[in-house]
């Protein structure tokens, strides 16, 4: 017997895909916040079929500034109907929304779900993130400095310290962390956008990149553990706030300290919970190719938690 989040994976795809494909058709185009309108849009419209009682729990944005996908936003066509899934939705439509504006890899469309209060529900802030394979757990930590984490993974991992691959968004906020890292003979790998796609590639002990460190989104922070949750690696996160807007959200949503250090469990603290990335551009999935009469080819890649079963899938829709 299936696990009601799990049973859900194939209405959860066609949004992905919904997404993805919406998405795709702006790729090279140099206007990255169009790709995203039209990935959203293409996502919501799917939810409104899904036969669940859905909530967002962190997206695209407060009410205010989200015209969808907004936090809190009801999703699904089961609204407060009974025995009916209460699930909630962490989402990112379009994931790496300036590569699809230059056709740069990695650009997916994702999403993270579990039952209702499963995953972090918070605003749309900024999340520091540490992320790898399950042997760096334990003897790394964002309470932690650079330099002790490095030692701790790399000794977890079998490795010179200046034999890392830690990947490392390239953002001035970072200037600092990339260079504790070089004072550690460490070139961290740059990279525009795309941590999901980094941290899920850390997971892989066998991947040529070990780590994931550095602050990124909070929604793709949560999308992240769930994805991780399933592979059984290592990841912690922080809540980062730009403003005190933020922090006052944070305050009435989360219960406790704002500032604790949430550990993957934390953010995903149910079994019952899906990750689904479907690819825009090509990169850890293939991109979405148009194949004519207007249909497209379109690749995912699914992690159900609970049953651990994690699987790359094509289709054509």
């Amino acid at each position: 017997m299936g696990m009601p989040t799990a049973d859900l994976i194939p209405d959860f795809l066609k949004a992905t895909e919904a997404a993805a494909i919406a998405a795709s058709k702006w790729k090279g185009l140099g206007d990255g916040k169009a790709a995203d309108g039209a990935a959203v849009e293409a996502m919501r419209r799917v939810f409104d079929s899904v036969p669940f009682d859905g909530r967002v729990a962190i997206g695209e944005g407060e009410r205010d500034d989200a015209p969808m996908l907004w936090i809190g936003e009801p999703l699904g066509s089961k609204q407060g109907e009974p025995n009916v899934p209460s699930i909630d939705i962490a989402v990112d439509p379009l994931e790496c929304t300036n590569h699809v504006a230059s056709d740069l890899p990695n650009a997916m469309a994702v999403l993270a779900a579990g039952p209702r209060g499963s995953l972090l529900h918070a605003p749309d802030c900024y999340m520091d993130k540490i992320a790898g394979p399950a042997e760096i757990s334990g003897v790394t930590s964002l309470e932690a400095d650079v330099a002790y984490n490095i030692e701790g993974a790399s000794n977890a991992l079998g490795k010179r310290p200046e034999e890392m691959k830690v990947v490392v968004m390239d953002r001035p906020r970072h200037d600092e962390l990339i260079r504790d890292l070089k004072e550690l003979s460490i070139n961290p790998i740059l990279i525009g956008d795309g941590d999901i796609t980094a941290a899920l590639n850390s997971a892989d002990i066998n991947s040529e990149i070990d780590m994931l460190m550095g602050i990124g989104a909070a929604p793709e922070g949560v999308i992240t553990a769930t994805a991780l949750r399933g592979l059984g690696a290592s990841f912690e996160g922080r809540l980062v706030f730009k403003n005190d807007g933020h922090r006052d959200r944070a305050e009435e949503m989360i219960e406790g300290d704002i500032e604790r250090i949430w550990s993957r469990d934390d953010l995903c603290s149910s079994d019952d919970s899906v990750f689904i990335g479907t690819g825009v551009c090509d990169g850890r999935t293939k991109g979405v190719e148009d194949i004519g009469d207007g249909t497209h080819r379109v690749s995912s890649e699914v992690i159900d938690v609970f049953s651990k079963n994690h699987y790359f899938s094509s289709t054509i829709v």
